[in-house]
């Protein structure tokens, strides 16, 4: 427990981050792919013809919830709700274009771009936190309260 956020959960955050890491470079040593999920769904949804097998993107795309499922069910439960659902897959749509648009994304670029020194994944995601800081400190000035 982190003073001040009472639920926050840095072992399981670190966790998380290492089966991340663990993933994209399995990936990347074991098939010579990038595990970027953008281009992966690209893929299996017929959008690109570049990268892995049809078959191993909807393996890969079928796999990422069904993983989480799995680890909710092992650990008792995940609870989640979802106050808005229209502007929430208004801002879906919006990171899904946004993502055709910068050649990936914030996993792509951050996870698998950083840790290459892609000059691309290091520009993309010095702007995707310059944004999320910009966002949440206009959020704090107009008063939404987003960081406690």
């Amino acid at each position: 427990m982190l003073p001040g956020y009472p639920d926050a959960e840095p072992l399981a955050g670190l966790a998380g981050g290492v089966l991340i890491g663990l993933a994209a470079a399995l990936m990347l040593l074991g098939a010579g792919r990038i595990a970027g999920v953008s281009g992966i769904a690209a893929r299996a949804f017929g959008i690109s013809d570049s990268g892995i097998s049809r078959d191993g993107a909807w393996a890969f795309i079928i796999g990422l919830p069904l993983g989480a499922l799995i680890v909710a069910w092992l650990s008792g439960g995940l609870e989640a709700s979802f106050a808005t659902p229209v502007p929430l897959a208004i801002a879906g749509l919006l990171v899904g274009i946004g993502t055709r648009m910068g050649s990936g994304c914030t996993s792509g670029h951050g996870v698998c771009g950083v840790s290459r020194l892609s000059r691309r994944s290091l520009v993309a995601t010095a702007t995707f936190m310059a944004a999320g800081i910009a966002t949440v400190a206009a959020m704090n000035a107009l008063g939404f309260e987003v960081l406690q």
